[in-house]
């Protein structure tokens, strides 16, 4: 059974940080391509970053450039993503997905494009 279950969400101070992660179970990850979204409340699911399979290629939204790393771990079958100097307006319920990418260098930035999602984790930040 393909299964993505994301971890890691919680309550943060504004600058503070969090790691989120997003463990497969069902497929090897190595072959997909992995893409984290987030959905505040009352708009509409956005893509935050992405990466591509084997070869790891890497892509960020302006709005966490530079705050943001999003990483894979294929022997823990586990992509995370770092958010560092977190801000208000990342609050959301972040959600990971992947589909597959059969070249190792193809990342995907709609969610129309990704086939498996996982339940999602809420990200609070707030003093």
């Amino acid at each position: 059974q393909v299964q993505l279950v994301e971890s890691g969400g919680g309550l943060v101070q504004p600058g503070g940080s969090l790691r989120l992660s997003c463990a497969a179970s069902g497929f090897t990850l190595n072959y997909y391509a992995i893409g984290w979204f987030r959905q505040a409340p009352g708009k509409e699911r956005e893509g935050v970053s992405f990466i591509s399979g084997s070869d790891g290629v890497t892509y960020y939204e302006d709005f966490v450039k530079g705050r943001f790393t999003i990483s894979r771990d294929n022997a823990k079958n586990t992509v995370y993503l770092q958010m560092n100097s977190l801000k208000p307006e990342d609050t959301a319920v972040y959600y990971c997905a992947a589909t597959v990418d059969e070249t190792g260098s193809f990342y995907y930035t709609e969610t129309y494009e990704y086939e498996y999602w996982g339940q999602g984790t809420q990200v609070t930040v707030s003093s």
